[in-house]
């Protein structure tokens, strides 16, 4: 089922994503009217002795990408407008990624500010498939019990390797911290922050899993995180997925530095 990048802790924690086209897709959850979902960025690293690396994005300036900093995607490309990974659509705009900026404070053993944005080699041309999302006014928590919705491409069972060709989603529910870092959870790891947050289902079946990963978090229509990491057995009651806040602190980064580079004339 590919390779999963573990961290030292005591509950086996995976990055959200996998070498290859072993990318991993939305547990449970439905399959999205096409194109419905269109600041969704589908993103391929630089192929490297055969494996490509898979991210998912979310498009947030004609030429901006949010995703996840521990996706190794420079020199690849950002794919926009799509709904199955495979087929030919007229609607697709496939652009190069022209530079990773990764948050400064980035901590890749503690995964710490799991966020990075992409500038892409052009402007994307916004149209009903593709458009921006914008992002949040604010850096507000959101509350325990907030239902959210998670998209990505991939694997529908976290240990099968039939892969969906087509994007998918599914609605997940805020976990309290001191809930999701419990004994039947993160156990204590170092890894749940007030920068994160814990969504997944009591009842199992539902959530993200590898190659998901760079993913937009949305809740109350919101763009509020970007998906992380969780255990490997994707989807299980005590593995919710984790996801980085769109906090102040970061909201602040994005904004400088896409006006730093509109500045330079990157």
């Amino acid at each position: 089922m590919g390779v999963f990048f573990t961290l030292s802790t005591s509950a086996a924690i995976i990055l959200l994503i996998l070498p290859g086209d072993l990318c991993v897709d939305i547990i449970g959850g439905h399959e999205v009217a096409p194109h419905s979902r269109p600041f969704m960025a589908m993103l391929r690293g630089k192929i490297i002795t055969g494996k490509i690396k898979f991210c998912g994005g979310a498009l947030i300036k004609p030429d901006w990408v949010l995703t996840a900093a521990h996706c190794h995607l420079e020199g690849g490309t950002a794919t926009l407008g799509a709904h199955s990974r495979r087929k030919h659509e007229k609607e697709k705009q496939v652009i190069k990624i022209a530079k990773e900026i990764r948050y400064p404070e980035y901590i890749v053993d503690e995964k710490k500010h799991d966020i990075m944005l992409l500038k892409l080699e052009k402007r994307a041309k916004l149209n009903g498939a593709v458009k921006v999302i914008p992002l949040p006014t604010s850096g507000d928590d959101v509350k325990p019990g907030t239902t959210c919705r998670v998209a990505g491409w991939g694997r529908t069972v976290y240990n099968i390797k039939e892969l969906s060709d087509t994007l998918r989603e599914v609605n997940i529910t805020v976990i309290n911290r001191k809930i999701c870092n419990d004994k039947k959870h993160y156990n204590n790891s170092r890894n749940i922050t007030n920068n994160v947050i814990c969504a997944g289902s009591e009842q199992g079946g539902k959530g993200s899993c590898g190659g998901d990963s760079g993913g937009p978090l949305i809740c109350n229509n919101v763009l509020k995180g970007i998906t992380s990491f969780g255990k490997e057995k994707c989807g299980a009651p005590d593995a919710p997925g984790v996801y980085t806040l769109i906090t102040k602190q970061y909201l602040q980064w994005i904004w400088k530095t896409i006006a730093g580079d509109l500045q330079t004339g990157f």
